[in-house]
């Protein structure tokens, strides 16, 4: 049986505490309590995309620290979210190119027939449906307003 991506965690986190990386460690710790927290509110053990759908939200709120960091100028902080972001984006979902979220918005036009402003939810509900976590929700909604004028 393959292993799953919360024994993985569970090893990373083990093989973190042993080489006393406090960084590391306490980023996993965090993905670990946020899939937790997701199990408690679904009422069922997550599977593999849904761990990766958690630890996807973690990376983005990891982004959002360094560039409020940056902005602050508090870089000694922003470096260590980047090195938090590192340790737990290995359990997030791959990202679309931007080629491949372009396509996506191609064929959500399709399918929906979207041609104005108030086509703008329709799309966005099945370019987000079929993206699950790949993406940015602010770059397809870009792009999105752009195409429908």
């Amino acid at each position: 049986m393959a292993t799953t991506l919360k024994a993985q965690l569970r090893e990373e986190i083990t093989s973190a505490l042993r080489s006393s990386d406090k960084v590391r460690l306490g980023a996993l710790r965090m993905l670990s309590a946020a899939v937790t927290n997701r199990e408690k509110e679904v009422l069922h053990e997550l599977s593999d995309d849904e761990v990766r759908e958690v630890a996807g939200k973690e990376v983005k709120k990891h982004a959002e620290s360094i560039e409020a960091f940056e902005k602050a100028g508090r870089h000694e902080l922003a470096d260590k979210e980047r090195a938090e972001r590192e340790a737990v984006s290995g359990y997030a979902p791959t990202q679309l190119t931007e080629e491949q979220v372009d396509a996506l918005i191609d064929e959500a036009f399709a399918e929906t027939g979207a041609s104005g402003p108030g086509d703008f939810g329709a799309v966005m509900g099945a370019v987000m449906g079929r993206a699950r976590g790949q993406v940015d929700g602010t770059t397809v909604q870009r792009k999105v307003k752009e195409r429908l004028g």
